[in-house]
């Protein structure tokens, strides 16, 4: 791998040692969260991105080298490998120039050129590509056999072995990939008598946008619509530009054969090199669609599993439900089930019972926090509670895929004794106290933050998700003592196997006092302890460097800091005055350098400090169905997904509208997380309301003044209607009408 240290470093723009670094440390079985936090001197403090990306960069120049050894080995067996040919492929700088090469050497099945040539016509298509001035029917004519009986039947073998030539030329097929790059367009029509039964895909019954600017999710939409049977789908320049270029190359003037080059070119463009090129750039597309979803995914998980927890706080949780009841939970702090039941709120004769049982509930467990989830029913129960007037904070939670984990296997060998009502109302609780340590439980797919992510390449999504996953855990680092082994899995260097040997060590020993007690636990060796040990908390053990990110390998160091202060390691630890005092410089060695130990002093300052900020309460406007939301009106929101259209958010209505990526700011941009990021609250104005397809258009550049280099001259700003309006009405006529739908 080393060997591609300095291509992969002319690529990313960084120095041939860095990228020489990164490839070591992982040939050593490094992991690149260990990598981008305790190893930035050797790497000059590449962060993950660019460490993930020196590995794909090395993957990719492997798979190349073994393409083109391939390709080397086959052409050599045939005894066709010539030093020209070979210079070739010694200049071919992608796979796809690789295959251009390899293309006329390419085992195939029988095709028409291959039977012309059989039939001895090959000397005719030469002949005829010479072009020079003769009767090519008379020439055409002493080539006639047993089976071919002709001239025309001559002369139409002979250019299909012309149109084999044309389509297995390097040149041609360079030259055409540039076209298509450059002029090719992905046109789409809707199937004869498919239009009523694939209307979701209107938008796509006479579409035609050009390779180069066509965006992924309109991509991978065409596609699925292309693959469902409603659209028929091409990718293909204007003909006649193709044409033009290859005539370039072949036809040389006016002279009898020309008419007949034309022919095998045309032949060739249709029949072989439009289709294949067609195959290979829907492949393409394909491929970076899925990456662009891919990484929007990737992203909106990232931001949800790095949500603000609510911490270590005894929760009372309810998945809300209408005809069966509100589950409820009562959780510890660490999370633990205390209680469950039922409630009817929706029951009158059944409502005094639920508002008696929560009063109770809340006194017998001293809950300090409601947890609800906001699905059915959820703000309905979240107005029960506020009636309640119990005087503790409220939170709707996201329950998106809290169904999936009450049935999977994880729950149930956490609550072998409680059905899958209980399990998810455990979840939404758990969610509330630490989204990072219970939404790992779940497939990441299921958590409904994606793009697409049904139609994309499920293995590299899968991989994607999964270091995102990783990512976000070990920025977070983790409780070793209270930890479950799903989330103890995603560290680095431990895995499925470690985890649970953690977990049955913890459980013999009750818990561990120091991280040096993990090389106690079986099968954790002194490499993944290396690897994980700098992630692994532990709270009021027997030395305070094991609650911080400090490494235990840099244990020494700190203790050198603090005697060379004159005091502990207990004392230097959050004493900024201290601190502000080391010369980094004094401490420098082969083993740490510059930029490891500002690292350890700055975790020094505030240890074990949690990256994720802290949870804010949030309401939603007096509104509560898509029957409810006015064309005008300006509410409160949540941003509940990114993608690169636009961004989805929750006005408390159980449809989340959206906002088009035009919609979003005043400034241009081209990408919503430009301006906005998962769990953002924020003020949208209703531009359109589809209560047939329950569907809402949103704007928050509306709600916002325009920057007054904007503004046209003479433009006076109206004023915005407020949340309350609900369309325009004032304060007092709108809570009248509220009264009237709702009640008191």
């Amino acid at each position: 791998m080393s060997a591609y240290s300095n291509t992969i470093a002319f690529k990313m723009n960084i120095r041939p040692a860095q990228a020489e670094a990164v490839l070591q440390l992982l040939e050593e079985g490094a992991t690149i969260p260990f990598i981008a936090r305790y190893r930035k001197d050797k790497t000059g403090a590449l962060d993950e991105v660019q460490i993930q990306q020196v590995q794909d960069e090395a993957k990719a120049l492997k798979e190349f080298d073994e393409r083109k050894a391939f390709i080397e080995k086959t052409i050599t067996e045939q005894g066709k490998l010539t030093d020209a040919l070979q210079d070739k492929i010694n200049k071919a700088l992608t796979i796809a120039e690789l295959e251009d090469i390899y293309l006329p050497y390419k085992p195939k099945r029988k095709t028409k050129a291959q039977a012309a040539r059989e039939n001895g016509l090959e000397p005719l298509a030469t002949l005829m590509l010479e072009q020079k001035q003769m009767d090519i029917n008379t020439e055409a004519a002493s080539y006639l056999n047993e089976k071919i009986t002709t001239a025309d039947e001559a002369l139409q073998g002979a250019r299909d072995i012309i149109a084999e030539l044309v389509n297995e030329d390097a040149q041609v097929r360079a030259k055409m990939r540039r076209l298509f790059e450059d002029k090719a367009t992905v046109q789409s029509k809707v199937l004869a008598d498919k239009e009523t039964e694939g209307s979701k895909f209107k938008d796509y019954f006479d579409f035609n946008e050009p390779v180069a600017k066509i965006p992924s999710h309109r991509m991978l939409a065409v596609l699925r619509g292309f693959l469902e049977g409603f659209l028929r789908m091409s990718i293909a320049p204007v003909e006649e530009d193709a044409l033009y270029i290859i005539e370039q190359l072949y036809v040389k003037g006016l002279t009898p054969s020309g008419d007949h080059i034309r022919k095998a070119i045309k032949d060739a463009y249709r029949r072989l090199l439009q289709p294949s090129l067609e195959s290979e750039f829907r492949t393409m597309l394909k491929q970076k669609a899925d990456e662009e979803a891919i990484n929007v995914f990737a992203e909106n998980l990232r931001q949800l599993l790095l949500s603000s927890p609510l911490g270590s706080k005894k929760i009372l949780a309810i998945d809300p439900g209408y005809r069966t009841g509100c589950k409820v939970v009562c959780l510890d702090e660490k999370g633990e089930l205390l209680h469950n039941d039922v409630i009817y709120i929706h029951e009158p004769g059944k409502l005094y019972d639920a508002e008696h049982k929560i009063r109770s509930l809340v006194v017998q467990y001293r809950t300090e926090a409601f947890a609800i989830g906001d699905g059915t029913a959820g703000r309905e129960t979240e107005q029960f509670i506020k009636k309640l007037d119990l005087g503790l904070p409220l939170f709707l939670v996201n329950e998106d895929g809290a169904s999936v984990y009450s049935a999977s296997e994880t729950a149930r060998e956490e609550f072998p004794a409680h059905d899958v009502t209980v399990r998810g109302s455990v979840s939404i609780g758990r969610r509330l106290m630490d989204p990072l340590a219970e939404l790992v439980k779940i497939d990441p797919k299921s958590i409904g933050v994606g793009q697409y992510q049904h139609d994309v390449n499920q293995s590299r999504l899968k991989e994607k998700l999964d270091q995102t996953v990783v990512s976000c855990v070990n920025a977070v680092g983790v409780n070793l003592n209270t930890a479950s082994k799903h989330l103890l899995s995603y560290v680095s260097g431990i895995g499925a196997t470690l985890a649970e040997n953690i977990i049955k060590f913890r459980n013999e020993n009750e818990k561990f006092a120091t991280r040096g007690q993990l090389l106690k636990v079986p099968r954790l060796g002194a490499k993944a302890y290396e690897q994980c040990a700098g992630f692994l908390r532990i709270k009021d053990g027997s030395n305070p460097l094991d609650a911080s990110a400090v490494h235990p390998e840099a244990y020494g160091l700190v203790e050198s800091m603090a005697a060379k202060l004159g005091t502990t390691v207990q004392s230097l630890i959050g004493n900024e005055a201290f601190i502000s005092k080391i010369d980094t410089k004094q401490f420098v060695t082969e083993q740490f350098g510059e930029l490891t130990i500002k690292d350890i002093l700055s975790e020094l300052k505030k240890p074990g400090l949690d990256p994720r900020s802290e949870v804010t309460q949030f309401e939603f406007a007096n509104i509560y169905s898509i029957d409810d939301v006015q064309v005008g009106m300006v509410v409160p929101g949540v941003v509940t997904n990114l993608t690169r259209f636009g961004a989805f958010i929750d006005i408390g209505v159980k449809q989340d509208g959206l906002v088009h990526v035009s919609e979003i700011s005043h400034r241009y941009i081209t990408d919503p997380n430009e301006a906005l990021k998962l769990n953002d609250k924020v003020q949208v104005k209703v531009l359109e309301v589809d209560r047939m397809r329950k569907r809402i258009a949103l704007s928050i550049k509306q709600t916002q003044d325009a920057p007054a280099k904007q503004q046209r001259p003479g433009f006076k700003p109206q004023p915005q209607k407020k949340a309350a309006d609900l369309g325009g009405m004032n304060m007092n006529d709108a809570l009248s009408m509220l009264k009237k739908k709702f009640g008191k």
